[in-house]
């Protein structure tokens, strides 16, 4: 696979272009202050008249008009809407206003890849993902060292498809890290993967079962969390700087024994078959039939799974420690206040 850098990109590309970044969460904040301090001038942010973020955006300096406005006058449209919100946007504020020829943008392959989104002909389409939270995405880059991210094209009208999503990876800070092409297919369905089975469902599922079984056998909840949660991050940066096997050599001897010799009981072949499964909804288009079918019904599930996720002792506990930590709270990611 290869990988692109700075040296490979033409940042004049999207200089030169007027830009909407529609959405200003967690991607939308990060994309529009990395755009702007990558030299991009004719920027605007796009949302809902009625939106919560348009005055943040404001407050940060941020031309703000409506979708539709946003779009007519640009020749760059980079979508970062919800998943759920982005094919009705598309078909009522979106489609009707893009100028012929215009570059569509995605920082998720998905609306493209289960067809939610069949763009025009004369459109080129592409994906720009960081691999990253929006929140890191910003941080990395006002550290100067970026975040690697995919790049796809799924229709390339003008036959500058490519060059185009590179100058804009440039932009958000990606070619200092590295800028890897891929598929709308492929990044959606292991992006979709990665989520459920391992880095947010299956992470979160374990922290709370571990969590549940110690305090189930009269273990204080605070040492629970402690070893549960808190130490999580510690062993993760180990992964992240130099994979798992990094992590066995960093850690103690009776850790890595008793990790080597126990944690395939825990992680076993049915959770490989249960892991297949999940996999193959994805690829078959169920999972995503799924989603759309909640979110036309209001989230439902996710709200209820939500309310019993902030009710949960682990959640209380974790607020009371993290409140004597105040370092964690100086060095946090997300301002709920900005974006």
């Amino acid at each position: 696979m290869k990988i692109y850098y700075d040296k490979d990109t033409d940042l004049s590309i999207i200089q030169n272009m007027n830009v909407a970044v529609l959405g200003y969460g967690s991607q939308g904040f990060a994309h529009a202050h990395n755009l702007r301090q990558s030299g991009i001038k004719n920027l605007v942010v796009g949302l809902r008249e009625t939106s919560s973020s348009a005055t943040k955006a404001r407050e940060a300096g941020f031309s703000v008009a409506t979708v539709s406005d946003a779009v007519q006058n640009s020749h760059f449209v980079m979508i970062l809407l919800p998943d759920e919100n982005q094919s009705d946007v598309y078909r009522t504020e979106i489609e009707p206003h893009l100028n012929e020829g215009a570059t569509i943008a995605f920082a998720h392959g998905f609306n493209i890849h289960y067809e939610l989104i069949e763009p025009r002909s004369d459109l080129d389409v592409i994906m720009i993902a960081p691999k990253g939270p929006g929140h890191t995405v910003r941080a990395n880059y006002e550290k100067g060292i970026g975040i690697l991210a995919l790049i796809a094209i799924a229709q390339d009208k003008s036959h500058r498809a490519r060059e185009t999503a590179l100058s804009y990876a440039a932009a958000i800070g990606a070619g200092r890290a590295g800028i890897l092409e891929t598929t709308f297919r492929e990044e959606t369905e292991t992006d979709l993967f990665g989520e459920q089975v391992v880095l947010c469902g299956g992470a979160a599922a374990l922290v709370q079962a571990g969590f549940e079984t110690l305090v189930e056998a009269g273990y204080a909840p605070e040492m629970a969390y402690f070893e549960c949660l808190h130490e999580l991050k510690l062993i993760v940066d180990f992964f992240y700087e130099g994979g798992i096997t990094n992590m066995w050599y960093t850690v103690s001897n009776t850790a890595e024994y008793g990790g080597l010799s126990r944690g395939h009981r825990i992680v076993n072949e049915e959770s490989k078959k249960e892991m297949k499964r999940i996999l193959e909804e994805i690829q078959t288009g169920v999972f995503a039939s799924e989603f759309v079918t909640e979110s036309l019904a209001g989230a439902p599930v996710v709200k209820s799974k939500r309310r019993l996720a902030e009710a949960h002792q682990i959640e209380k506990v974790g607020s009371r420690l993290r409140a004597l930590m105040p370092w964690i709270n100086e060095a946090k990611l997300v301002d709920r206040d900005k974006n």
